[in-house]
């Protein structure tokens, strides 16, 4: 009887070994897509959304290397797309995958994320995140604080706007002094309704900033890996920026 005693008492040591490593693998193996609830251009009627092929690229990119991905955005719940392919294999095959598409009807409120739990965020583009995203206060605290942690800071296109805002301890842009890309204001239609619903201009406030923002001709893949801020130009460079992150948190 002692002796199966003790055998049930290792067994169930072992089990909590297991489960404790497992927890931990699955802790340090998270990335934090930030995405906007913005369904117009501002207090426009005109529709916007965020850029399926900049989430889906990199998702998959993440998923198929073992990562895992949650969503956040500033409200929490659904979000609206835009820029979705169904002549591109890997859209459509997200776009009817139920559990992914799931996880972008049911994002996460940022009251309810852990900073620890994750390796690096990541801001997709699409204009709608230009409304929304900027001025949340809650995940620019999160994204400090997975930099802080060790963790990656990234963007791509227009989502480079979460990170204009983001400021350290010493009360310092983190963008200030560092190599910079997304969507510059020479690239959009600037007379049209859509940009002059702008709240501000990525490359102007950058700059204004501190950090040196570099961009490549239209359509061109572009990327710059400054340490821990890896910033893309375009859905081009997606595929560049989701690799550049992968590559940071193994090193």
């Amino acid at each position: 009887m002692h002796i199966k005693s003790s055998l049930l008492s290792l067994l169930f040591v072992l089990i909590g070994l297991k489960t404790s490593g497992q927890s931990d693998t699955a802790k340090n193996n998270k990335i934090l897509f930030v995405v906007s609830n913005a369904h117009f251009y501002g207090e426009s009627s005109i529709p916007t959304g965020n850029s399926f092929s900049e989430i889906v690229i990199a998702y998959d990119m993440f998923i198929s290397n073992g990562y895992k991905v949650d969503f956040v955005s500033p409200k929490g719940g659904s979000i609206s797309l835009s820029c979705i392919n169904t002549s591109n294999e890997l859209e459509k095959q997200y776009l009817y995958n139920f559990d992914f598409m799931k996880k972008l009807k049911q994002t996460k409120n940022p009251d309810t994320i852990v900073p620890d739990d994750y390796k690096a965020i990541y801001y997709p583009g699409g204009k709608a995140a230009m409304f929304g995203v900027p001025e949340n206060e809650q995940i620019q605290k999160i994204a400090k604080s997975i930099y802080y942690n060790n963790g990656v800071v990234a963007s791509v296109c227009h989502g480079t706007v979460g990170i204009l805002n983001i400021k350290l301890d010493n009360n310092s842009y983190l963008i200030e002094g560092k190599n910079l890309n997304g969507n510059p204001e020479e690239y959009e239609y600037i007379r049209s309704d859509y940009f002059k619903s702008f709240p501000f201009l990525i490359k102007k406030t950058a700059e204004s900033r501190g950090s040196h923002f570099k961009f490549s001709p239209k359509g061109k893949p572009h990327l710059e890996v400054d340490n821990r801020l890896i910033t893309g130009q375009n859905p081009e460079s997606t595929i560049l920026v989701a690799e550049a992150i992968i590559k940071k948190i193994k090193n």
